[in-house]
């Protein structure tokens, strides 16, 4: 059975590696991702690297065992040369010292032989691991290179992504301007107030429009027109000279006008005086009610 701390330990470590993860930096991973592809790369060139110092170490033993055996096969060719013409000239000791010699180059020339055949093998074994690690080296750069492409890619994105965010609260903050703090006003509220403002501003213009005394500059202004179409025409009439009759008529019709312009304006001020009358009225009438 299964320790019940264990498994709730086992629990919360891999919701907290969650927690962490869903909230991470996703630029601090992605350095953390180049930083490992490059350790990885440099392990790989460091073991390479190794393991072609050991082939070229290898050969330098080759060559210096391969040299070492030369020699001794030099001089122990040369001991029974000389134990020959020894033996010939009749000097017995001398002779089997060279033989002595020559036994003593050739023991060693053997010892050098093994140890150039086992080098030999070494080398050969050493030749095909630094050659694959030459092909892993370059495989591991060209897999730097890829990640690293892709790590820019991921860079920049991630990048795309943060402004993308931005962009984003940004028009949230324009589109629920207020909502997050009671203190600064919503846009709909800015905007119903001055909708308001503009509607009681239009009401005030058109209250204006329909007073009293717009409507007596108005006909002020029509009895003006009326005044000067007959003046117009008296002087028409005295251009094109017509009747003293003809020109009493229009004479008769300007004064006309006149008079009903003056009583048109005397009827608008009557109405205007009778309105200020009852608003008067109305006035003392409320403070009466105040005081009962």
């Amino acid at each position: 059975m299964a320790n019940p701390l264990s498994k709730g330990w086992k629990y919360l470590m891999a919701s907290f590696d969650n927690k962490i993860d869903e909230n991470a930096d996703p630029k601090v991973q992605i350095q953390q991702a180049t930083e490992a592809a490059q350790k990885q790369h440099q392990q790989i060139m460091q073991h390479a690297s190794q393991i072609i110092g050991q082939q070229k170490q290898l050969e330098m033993k080759l060559n210096r065992l391969v040299a070492d055996r030369d020699k001794l096969q030099d001089q122990a060719r040369q001991a029974i040369q000389l134990a020959d013409k020894a033996t010939a000239d009749g000097d017995t000791a001398k002779a089997q010292q060279f033989n002595n010699t020559a036994e003593v180059f050739a023991s060693q020339l053997v010892a050098v032989e093994q140890q150039l055949e086992q080098t030999t093998a070494l080398h050969q074994q050493a030749e095909v691991a630094a050659k694959d690690a030459v092909a892993k080296s370059k495989e591991s750069e060209m897999r730097l290179k890829e990640q690293m492409s892709q790590i820019d890619a991921l860079r920049a994105q991630a990048d795309q992504a943060k402004m993308q965010e931005t962009v984003t609260k940004s028009m949230d903050s324009m589109n629920q301007f207020g909502t997050q703090d009671g203190s600064v006003p919503t846009l709909d509220s800015v905007r119903e107030k001055i909708e308001r403002r503009y509607a009681d501003a239009l009401g005030a213009q058109e209250l204006t429009q329909n007073t009293v005394g717009d409507r007596m500059a108005e006909i002020q202004q029509s009895g003006t027109d009326m005044r000067a179409a007959a003046r117009l025409e008296e002087l028409r009439a005295e251009a094109l000279g017509i009747s003293a009759g003809s020109k009493g008529e229009l004479e008769a019709g300007v004064e006309d006008a006149e008079e009903v312009v003056d009583e048109t304006v005397t009827s608008a001020a009557d109405v205007e005086n009778s309105a200020a009358q009852s608003e008067t009225n109305s006035a003392e009438d409320v403070e009466d009610a105040e005081k009962k």
